[in-house]
Formats: C-alpha cells, structure tokens, sequence
C-alpha cells in the first residue's frame, strides 16, 4: 500500500498540508503517517539547564499527535489509515530514518512553521528537506486544498542532459496515478539557453514520454521561476514538478528579500525530485 509521510510540527500551515495529504490518501488509496520530531530545549546560560524532560516532551508530542489523527480519522470518517511517531531527534535525520524505512509514496510538507522563530526552524527543515531527501517532496502553499485533485501536471524542464537527469519513469507513474494531463515547460528569453544539442534533447525527451501525449510549452520570459509561475496560474495546472537543482533553487529558497522563488511564490503545490 502506498504511504504519504506528513512532518509537522502543529502550526496551521503543517495542519493544512496534512489535510491536503490526507485529500490524495483518499483518492490514491493510500495510508498517512503523520511525524513529529521532537528535541530536548537547552537553556542558553554560562551552564546550559535542560528546560524539559524527555518524557514530558515525548508524551507531550504524542497527545498532540494523537488530537491531529483523531481529528483526521474523523473528517475523513475513518476510510484512510492514520499513523503516527513522535522521535526524539532532528527533523530531517529522522525523516530520512523513516523514508528509508517506510519507502513512502511522497512526502506532503508546509512551506513555513508557526511564526517567527518556529517559521524560521520549519522554513529551513522544508528547504533541508529538499535539497537532501531523495523521495520526491510535496511543498503545499499556505491555504492551498486539494480540491477536485491532480488533472493538470506541470513538469519543468530545460532540456539539458535529459536522459541523465529527468526521472522519466517517476513522471510517468505521477501521470498514471492520477490520470492527468502532462504539460511541459521550458521557459528562455531571446533564445539565450538555446544551445546546439537542445533540439536532440528535446526529441528524446518527446520520445521518451510519447506514450503520455504531453501537451510542449515554449514560454519566453526574462526569469525561469516567473515565468514559470505565471503559466502555472493561467493555465490552471494542479501540481509542478520541478527537479531543484536544474533551476537553481536551493541557495535562495526562502529569502524574504527574493521575489523570484519557484516554491514560496508558487499558488500551487511544487514536488521536488532529484534527479
């Protein structure tokens, strides 16, 4: 059976991502597990003092995990299995402890926490998230529900080293899964990342998905990411895959400064996927 792992760390936003993964358990036939990683808070003084006991804070994190999964086995009126694990432990290390247990379908994430400095630490759990975990990443908007599902797939592409960089055959399952339509995007501006090999790349890439029939979109705009962005809003697409190293999205991720960021500004779920 296939598994959706949901970190949170109870903040509305992680609530409303639990509740946009609880949406596609349904409609994938799929089970959640819902994960909170806990840590022992440390007085900062001359001589650090443990503020809590491990087994406060351990029973602490399991009634507030368990109010989550009542509440969501009775939303969803019991038709989804619900799990739930409170660890001891940093939020990406025991992440990645339960993917490799688990091997989960995705992982469904907020973009920010609570508020300031639990938004800054979830912030940054998101953005480590990413840039180490080898399963594919849900980032959910704040807000954002999963509606009537996934019809429309973005998948962003530059069309270079495609065959050593695209996971095809994770596309294709994505695709299946939900019986979606397949769009491709490929955003340039004067032809200035056109090279020499990208009509052979871009061939390969069309064979390679034929049995799809993805619908090809060659947007020209100044800046990948917004341009990006802008097709995705008015063409009404339900999920963007995007492969974060190809589009340079880590080192900037969540500046508030930065106004060009694919994940934060997007009004659609971004699933992450290496390559």
């Amino acid at each position: 059976m296939k598994t959706i792992i949901v970190p949170t760390d109870f903040s509305p936003i992680a609530t409303n991502a639990m509740n946009f993964a609880a949406d596609m358990a349904s409609s994938i036939n799929a089970s959640i597990v819902l994960l909170h990683a806990y840590q022992v808070p440390v007085s900062m003084t001359d001589v650090p003092v443990v503020m809590a006991s491990t087994e406060e804070l351990k029973k602490s994190s399991e009634s507030k995990l368990k109010e989550l999964k009542d509440a969501l086995t009775h939303t969803t009126s019991g038709k989804i299995k619900i799990y739930s694990e409170a660890i001891l432990g940093d939020v990406s290390d025991e992440l990645e402890n339960v993917c490799k247990r688990i091997q989960p379908f995705t992982v469904i994430m907020g973009t920010s926490g609570a508020s300031g400095v639990e938004r800054v630490l979830f912030g940054s759990t998101t953005l480590t998230t990413i840039r180490h975990l080898k399963w594919p990443v849900i980032v959910v908007p704040p807000g954002k529900e999963y509606g009537t599902g996934i019809k429309k797939i973005g998948f962003a592409c530059d069309f270079d080293k495609v065959l050593e960089s695209t996971p095809i055959q994770f596309i294709k399952n994505m695709v299946k899964e939900f019986g979606a339509e397949l769009h491709v995007l490929n955003v340039d501006h004067e032809g200035k990342n056109f090279k020499p090999g990208t009509p052979e790349e871009s061939l390969m890439l069309h064979s390679l998905l034929a049995d799809l029939n993805p619908n090809y979109h060659f947007i020209d705009h100044a800046d990948v990411e917004d341009g990006i962005n802008e097709f995705v809003d008015k063409n009404n697409i339900d999920l963007l895959i995007t492969i974060p190293k190809k589009h340079k999205l880590l080192d900037g991720l969540f500046k508030k400064s930065s106004t060009k960021q694919l994940v934060t500004q997007s009004h659609v779920p971004v699933m992450c996927v290496h390559e």
